[in-house]
């Protein structure tokens, strides 16, 4: 029965870390609500919160094989959600042409696809590094 509750445990631990990272992505990386905007049909947005949410799940579940403790899967999925940001604050900094938060408000498609690969692709890259 222990492995049944661990793995409930885990999947919890895993809905919580998701909810409370975008609320903090939303709050510290964006000027308009992320749901309103999906609400309204945004695909940028959508896409840029899909990309949020996999790279935060992807770290999850680095931490999970790596981690001895639910406590230690919390404490990296925490810190994975803070490298998640500085790499959106990177990902703007480094767009100098446009603003991707501007671009995702205007639901630029393109520039949603891209957020996608960068959350997920340094996901693996921050989850890599766990051990």
């Amino acid at each position: 029965m222990e492995p049944y509750l661990t793995t409930l445990g885990y999947f919890v631990i895993a809905i919580f870390v998701v909810l409370i990272g975008l609320l903090i992505f939303e709050w510290v990386t964006t000027k308009y609500k992320d749901w309103d905007e999906i609400s309204r049909g945004n695909q940028a947005v959508a896409m840029s919160v899909t990309g949020k949410i996999i790279g935060i799940c992807i770290i999850l579940s680095f931490a999970i094989y790596n981690s001895l403790t639910i406590w230690d899967t919390i404490i990296w999925g925490a810190y994975g959600i803070v490298l998640q940001m500085i790499a959106y604050f990177l990902f703007e900094i480094l767009t100098r042409k446009f603003s991707v938060q501007t671009k995702l408000l205007e639901n630029n498609t393109a520039v949603g696809i891209v957020s996608i690969g960068v959350s997920i692709g340094l996901a693996f890259v921050i989850g890599a590094s766990i051990t």
